[in-house]
């Protein structure tokens, strides 16, 4: 055994912190590595702690890497709750409750063969800050063991049922038993840690409930980038089936993939928009990525905007509260929904309606019930709920399995270089008006159009958004940029 710090151990395995959590490669996700992770959250985030929440997704290495996590923490003398396989805020909610820090064994979308460890607080999830006080940590390492990539669950404790009981009773008796009574909700489970969870808080709320697409292989549904095959699928579901909507999660069920009743997927900074409203927020916080509609509809008297990834998007919130904001939220790209502020049920007596407590980490379940109860209540179908929003449509898509380093050399290059940006990004769109260095390179043209670039924090991928006043020219923009851009990282770099 010996002493390093984690930022060592970080270095020396390749997993390290991303937008939000650790990730890596499962090979690299030793028990060693994993251990070395737990220890550092126990000692440098929550030293007092004496009762830890402990959860995965469905990912077949998921188990095992709990088990290390459980492993430390029970040398440690530190009591388990093991919720099993359950949402990402499943978890982090129940923390909230009982008052312990939670970890989530899970790597969202991100390819089958990473995996990743997210950190909870009982406040909700780490900050930045907080990973930098990990990294700084010394742990003890020994020779590194097995790899983690096992269904192996030994060291596990017995699940622990509250946990999931928790998450399903904060919507039920929100939104009450007859919210989507007489609505049929198409369920796209695949390997979504929220398949069954899900299916019962929609039944429970009066909703009949299909079932389609389950698998036992795990699927990397990026509710940012769906896959071509998953729109053609809920498009041929919808000629199939008679729903009023579908939905759908990321593996750990934070981010939302909502569609209406043609199988048409909604974008997720559209859901953020609309959830926003139906909830009466004052203030929104929300990444530089996400669709400028949120300033052009006129809802919302505070509006933040901050670089990507969750602990961002929690800071600009926390600031919003102290700056005295009444109903603070905020949202990503990707759908995933954070309530910072308590909500009273619409029409309910402010002394005994029902009310949703705060949930500071991104969650897919609320954008889903607003929007569906949302459209119930106003007799609208699904497709019908955007359309009040200016016109302005997004579309992301990535290239993938270029190393983050190649990425961040290419932005250096285009910082530089405006000519070559504008060639790469947008030739035909006009001028470039300004620049955005919040986070990547986010250029606007004087077309109206916006693009952006900016590497993955958690997968060798770099991301284009776009945005333009009609979906098929945002689409072809992120298309043509993303063709550009990787024909342009195979050349050799010049000379000099």
């Amino acid at each position: 055994m010996s002493a390093i710090t984690l930022q060592e151990v970080a270095a020396q395995s390749g997993v390290a912190f991303g937008t939000s959590g650790a990730r890596g490669k499962v090979v690299d996700m030793t028990a060693a590595v994993c251990q070395a992770y737990t220890a550092a959250f126990i000692d440098a985030v929550v030293p007092k702690a004496n009762t830890v929440v402990l959860g995965h997704d469905l990912r077949p290495s998921s188990p095992a890497i709990a088990a290390a996590c459980a492993a430390t923490l029970a040398q440690r003398g530190i009591r388990v709750v093991y919720a099993g396989a359950l949402p990402t805020p499943a978890l982090a909610l129940f923390g909230m409750q009982v008052g312990a820090p939670s970890i989530v064994v899970t790597g969202s979308h991100i390819p089958f063969d990473r995996n990743g460890i997210k950190f909870y607080t009982a406040s909700g999830e780490i900050s930045k800050g907080d990973e930098q006080a990990m990294l700084a940590c010394a742990v003890m390492v020994g020779a590194p063991s097995a790899t983690s990539g096992t269904t192996a669950t030994t060291d596990l404790p017995a699940q622990d049922p509250r946990v999931q009981q928790a998450y399903m009773d904060r919507y039920t008796g929100f939104f009450g038993a007859e919210a989507l009574a007489g609505k049929t909700i198409a369920v796209y489970e695949h390997s979504s840690v929220a398949r069954d969870v899900l299916r019962t808080i929609l039944e429970a709320l009066g909703a009949k409930v299909i079932s389609l697409g389950r698998t036992d292989v795990f699927v990397p549904i990026d509710t940012e980038a769906v896959r071509t095959e998953d729109i053609a699928q809920a498009r041929a579901w919808a000629q199939e089936h008679a729903f009023d909507a579908i939905v759908s999660t990321d593996g750990d069920a934070d981010r939302p993939l909502i569609g209406d009743e043609n199988g048409e997927w909604l974008r997720g900074d559209v859901v953020g928009v609309l959830c926003a409203q139906t909830l009466q927020a004052t203030a929104v916080v929300t990444p530089v990525s996400s669709n400028t509609a949120l300033e052009r509809s006129g809802s919302f008297p505070h509006i933040i905007r901050t670089r990507i990834g969750s602990p961002y998007v929690i800071e600009g919130m926390q600031q919003a509260t102290e700056s005295g904001s009444a109903l603070v939220v905020g949202f990503e790209a990707n759908g995933g929904f954070l309530l910072g502020s308590e909500v009273l049920r619409t029409g309910a007596s402010p002394a005994q309606g029902p009310r949703l407590a705060p949930l500071p980490t991104r969650d897919a379940v609320l954008p889903m019930l607003a929007l569906l109860c949302s459209a119930k209540a106003r007799g609208l179908k699904m497709s019908e709920l955007s359309r009040h929003l200016p016109q302005r449509f997004t579309a992301s898509d990535r290239l993938q399995g270029i190393p983050t380093n190649n990425s961040r050399a290419l932005l250096e290059r285009l910082r530089g270089n405006a000519a070559q940006l504008q060639t790469l990004l947008a030739p035909d769109a006009g001028a470039i008006t300004s620049i955005d260095e919040t986070d990547g390179l986010r250029v606007h043209f004087a077309g109206g159009q916006i693009v952006h670039l900016r590497p993955s924090g958690n997968a060798p991928e770099l991301r284009c958004y776009a945005e333009s006043s009609s979906p098929t020219d945002a689409q072809q923009l992120c298309a043509d940029c993303l063709a550009r851009v990787g024909h342009e990282l195979q050349q050799p770099p010049a000379a000099g």
